[in-house]
């Protein structure tokens, strides 16, 4: 619910552009040499609502604010918090690792980045109105350097979160394309093993039980060099070098 305070004598112009029902959007209202700011505080996480702060500046110069206090420290003080929202959000961009994490800090990022350009454009609205007040000139300033850098974490943000898609997907295309020779290499296999068994002779039905274990070992440490390959798309020629030696010293012995 809106509510001036009492105390405030504010001109008529700037009472018939206020509404009664909220604040409304953050803007500045100048008229007979006084300046109504109608701003937000900064959003948190989760909030829907934004709870809006009058400032009013008459034409000696002097400022008030709807939540108490008189001079600049309560607006001085509102944009610290935008300021120390924007630096949180910077310490945990530079602490994330993944990409959840920079999703959820875009997130969070972008209702507050909505509310400091809001303010910067209130501001600057105000420097208009009243151009020589050196005061709202740093206040317009500190609101530009917040949205700025603010900006820039979320472009830098945004763009991580982009390269770690762009990479996963690359990881995925790769994958695929090994698993695509894996399925070439093996499926006329399978085809020929389905259409005439698995039961031919191989010259090898009466060698020791020894043969089946070794080939099995060598079968298991195979496929973990292939997971290797399939996983990473490398795999070092010695590691095939080992397993065509260890199969022809294991099975000749075994023979």
């Amino acid at each position: 619910m809106l509510k001036i305070p009492y105390t405030w004598t504010l001109p008529k112009p700037i009472e018939n552009r206020l509404g009664q029902k909220s604040f409304g959007k953050q803007r500045a209202m100048v008229a007979e040499g006084h300046l109504l700011l109608v701003l937000h505080r900064a959003p948190k996480t989760g909030d829907r609502q934004r709870e809006g702060v009058l400032f009013w500046r008459n034409p000696n110069g002097s400022w008030k604010c709807s939540l108490g206090g008189v001079g600049l420290d309560p607006i001085n003080r509102h944009l610290k918090e935008y300021q120390v929202a924007e630096e949180k959000l910077g310490s945990l961009y530079q602490s994330a690792e993944t990409a959840r994490d920079i999703f959820e800090i875009i997130e969070q990022m972008a209702p507050l980045q909505v509310a400091t350009r809001n303010l910067h454009a209130a501001l600057q609205s105000a420097r208009e109105g009243i151009p020589n007040d050196q005061d709202i000139i740093d206040l317009r300033d500190w609101a530009y350097e917040i949205d700025r850098t603010l900006d820039l974490t979320y472009l830098t943000a945004k763009n991580a979160l982009d390269f770690k898609i762009a990479k996963k997907s690359e990881e995925q295309a790769n994958l695929s394309y090994r698993l695509n020779i894996l399925a070439a290499i093996f499926f006329p296999l399978t085809a020929i093993a389905c259409a005439f068994g698995m039961n031919l002779p191989s010259g090898l039905e009466k060698s020791s039980p020894l043969l089946f274990w070794i080939v099995l070992g060598g079968g298991i440490y195979l496929g973990f060099v292939v997971r290797h390959w399939v996983l990473t798309g490398v795999v070092s020629n010695e590691s095939f070098r080992k397993i065509v030696e260890w199969f022809k010293k294991e099975v000749f012995k075994a023979q």
